[in-house]
């Protein structure tokens, strides 16, 4: 990843932090699409590092089923509990890696509701 695309998902996480502009965490989102692999780890762990704040982003790519299986691993990690139901419904879904991402998740919570 060039330097250019690395500052440029830097600005869209600082503007989302200080300002909580939907449209720059929503860049985030769709920077998983991307297809440079480290673009992509970055506006993960990003999302990641966003926590809670970044639960209604991960909602709002499941619904409208945007990256799926990175999405999901994301609700696990940042711990997003209110989204159980939307995973434990894809963990029936018909593509197997979404099925798998969302078992995943739900692993994930379960290890850190204990």
């Amino acid at each position: 990843m060039g330097p250019w695309k690395l500052i440029r998902l830097y600005a869209f996480n600082l503007l989302w932090a200080v300002s909580g502009r939907h449209s720059a965490g929503r860049a985030l989102i769709k920077a998983l699409n991307s297809t440079d692999e480290d673009e992509r780890t970055v506006a993960g762990m990003l999302l990641v590092q966003g926590g809670k704040r970044s639960e209604p982003l991960v909602a709002e790519a499941i619904r409208r089923r945007e990256e799926l299986p990175i999405v999901l691993l994301i609700a696990g990690d940042i711990g997003a509990s209110g989204l159980e139901p939307d995973l434990r419904r894809l963990t029936m879904d018909r593509d197997p890696l979404v099925a798998r991402a969302a078992q995943d998740a739900l692993e994930t919570l379960a290890v850190q509701n204990r």
